[in-house]
């Protein structure tokens, strides 16, 4: 129970820090992964991003997502449908622009694991519908998982939780971004897990960080 106490700290900590408009903003995530079969699985993902802890909308997404398991747990092949919605500030002023994308996209997941320490490689490709634009994006992610308490993530298992991703345009220019996070995670069962921690965010002319605090949930149906 000691490191819900630490999450719940985490958590009050943020709010009061940020509930007013920061340079630190903050995403509420929940990630799941339903099992069809021992072949297909659906992924279901929402992402609430905020510019301060929450109250001051940045983007809404909404992802989904059918996918097919060339080998069982390891190697996944999914293609998938995205819904953004972006709340940007105009410049000098408190009003917002606020604008939707659609998004069509193909990943290949492989996980390996060498002792204790969990490895995911995720090679992403999407095809953005913006407003009188069209544009096509690649993205690679480099995730670690690495239980403390336990060997393996099981019941109440403390674990470290880091990822790098590189996101890279079709067109100039060509980068995009760069999201480098690491948090400190808990198991509830082999079903439930919740991580909190921070990205540091770097784009093409700026930077920005984030709190995060995320959901997983894994079921079998």
């Amino acid at each position: 129970m000691k490191i819900l106490k630490i999450i719940m700290l985490s958590i009050c900590f943020c709010n009061g820090a940020f509930s007013q408009k920061s340079e630190v903003g903050n995403w509420f995530i929940y990630f799941g992964n339903q099992r069809i079969n021992p072949k297909w699985n659906w992924h279901n993902e929402v992402q609430y991003r905020n510019y301060n802890f929450i109250g001051d909308t940045n983007q809404l997404l909404l992802r989904t997502g059918i996918g097919y398991n060339l080998t069982e747990d390891n190697n996944n092949l999914l293609l998938g449908y995205g819904f953004i919605n972006t709340q940007k500030y105009i410049p000098n002023s408190d009003e917002k622009t606020d604008t939707n994308e659609h998004r069509i996209y193909q990943q290949f997941i492989t996980k390996q694991k060498i002792g204790h320490v969990l490895i995911q490689h995720r090679y992403r490709i999407e095809e953005r519908f913006l407003a009188n634009d069209f544009q096509m994006r690649f993205r690679y992610f480099l995730g670690i998982n690495i239980p403390i308490n336990k060997k393996t993530l099981e019941k109440n298992a403390i674990y470290l939780s880091a990822y790098n991703e590189l996101f890279i345009n079709s067109e100039s220019p060509v980068f995009d971004r760069n999201r480098l996070y690491g948090a400190l995670g808990f198991v509830f069962n082999k079903n439930f897990k919740i991580e909190t921690g921070f990205m540091a965010q770097t784009l093409e002319n700026s930077n920005r960080n984030q709190f995060q605090i995320a959901f997983f949930n894994n079921l079998p149906f």
